[in-house]
């Protein structure tokens, strides 16, 4: 049977998709406690030097390194105690020759040190610090600027800002943060066999299982998720809830059945919805080969196929990055996942070369600390597949398959 579309890579056409629109251009400031997760809109410079100050990062006394050369157990080198540095004040003292100044973790080095000397490697007897190691300069000190320079790029622009980040920004007392605006993403569900999630469906009906599984993949992309219901199998219907959704939001998501009249249906309702329209129709993906993409007056849109199981592949493979794309992430050129990492097979894993495959698996890790992957094999249709599912094997395109005992990049949803 002749293929009703010719299919594109999905590398080709995340490439073809972030070629036709732009992030959004809204812009926003947030307060620091509010920002994970959130996109720089530009790049955030230090106004300061990190640390501000020498300090010692062990407690034991501050030396000057020249006066315990050749320290050791069986030779020690003797100091006079000089006092001691105070934790959050500027030292009183200072180390001259031959003397020792005792200090703690993140107190300021006194003037004419130049090194710490370990608690554990020292003995104080009265006002004589026995020291039983050689210290360099600059050992368990934390030097001026070490961490970071006043005017230098303390978080680039396009990064998504984790928890390292916003203690960095903490430490520049850098208390509110500019950011992208987070893309607003309308999902359309269609299909006359298509009920609400709390409804109880009929004979023939099935729960609208892909609204709820898209907004889940948008939320953690970064994006908003706005659900707009349930259209029937009507193109009338179909275009003026799509126009709707789509002129309240920043990109369209149709989830449509798999069937060619309602691909047909789906197709010519997205290009009526703007120009230049559709631009793929049919991806060379297992499961999610029945999508559309397009991109209609600058905004885009994505018609999923309908079964639950290929609507999360193909939300996983060209949503995520896409919305990654739109809240302004420096996301990989070809769209691929950020959220992976590899696996050793159990078993062989069959494809086809041209398309690229995504198994589900199971994932556990032997003793010797290998991570190991087993596929599930089964029908792709089926939800619970994934619900049971550590994540997927990921197959090249260019690969007839995968052996046991080989290395494969797993895909985290």
């Amino acid at each position: 049977m002749p293929e009703l579309f010719t299919v594109v890579p999905p590398s080709e056409a995340f490439a073809a998709l972030t070629r036709r629109c732009s992030p959004v251009t809204r812009r926003e400031t947030v307060a620091l406690e509010a920002a994970r997760d959130r996109v720089t809109s530009a790049a955030i410079v230090a106004g300061e030097t990190l640390p501000a100050f020498a300090r010692a990062t062990m407690d034991g006394y501050a030396v000057r390194a020249a006066d315990t050369h050749g320290a050791s157990e069986s030779a020690p080198a003797y100091l006079r105690f000089a006092g001691e540095a105070l934790m959050g004040a500027v030292p009183a003292v200072s180390v001259g020759r031959h003397e020792a100044v005792r200090i703690h973790t993140g107190a300021m080095l006194p003037a004419g040190a130049d090194a710490v000397v370990m608690v554990e490697e020292t003995n104080l007897h009265g006002d004589e610090v026995e020291v039983l190691a050689t210290a360099a300069v600059g050992e368990n000190v934390l030097t001026v600027g070490e961490d970071i320079r006043a005017a230098s790029t303390a978080v680039a622009s396009g990064v998504r800002l984790r928890a390292a980040d916003l203690g960095g920004l903490a430490a520049l007392g850098i208390a509110r943060v500019p950011v992208v605006g987070r893309p607003r993403i309308a999902i359309l569900s269609t299909g006359d066999e298509v009920v609400p999630i709390a409804a109880s469906p009929r004979m023939a009906q099935v729960r609208d299982i892909n609204s709820m599984t898209i907004a889940a993949t948008i939320d953690r992309a970064g994006g908003i998720a706005l659900p707009a219901g349930i259209v029937r199998d009507d193109e009338d219907a179909m275009f003026a809830a799509a126009r709707a959704a789509l002129d309240g939001a920043d990109a369209l998501v149709l989830s449509a059945g798999s069937s060619v009249s309602v691909r047909d249906l789906t197709a010519r309702v997205v290009d009526r919805l703007g120009a230049p329209g559709i631009f793929v129709h049919g991806i060379a993906l297992r499961p999610g080969k029945p999508t559309v993409i397009a991109v209609c007056d600058g905004k885009p849109v994505i018609g999923l196929p309908g079964n639950p199981a290929s609507a999360l592949i193909v939300a996983w493979r060209l949503l995520r990055p896409l919305v990654q794309y739109l809240g302004g992430e420096n996301v990989a050129p070809d769209g691929r996942d950020s959220f992976e990492t590899e696996a050793v097979l159990t078993a062989n894993v069959p494809s086809r070369p041209g398309r690229e495959d995504f198994v589900p698996a199971t994932l556990a890790r032997a003793e010797d600390g290998t991570l190991h992957a087993t596929p599930i094999f089964g029908s792709s249709n089926l939800i619970f597949t994934l619900v049971r599912a550590d994540g997927v094997i990921a197959v090249p395109a260019d690969r007839s398959g995968l052996a046991a005992g080989e290395r494969a990049r797993i895909v985290h949803p």
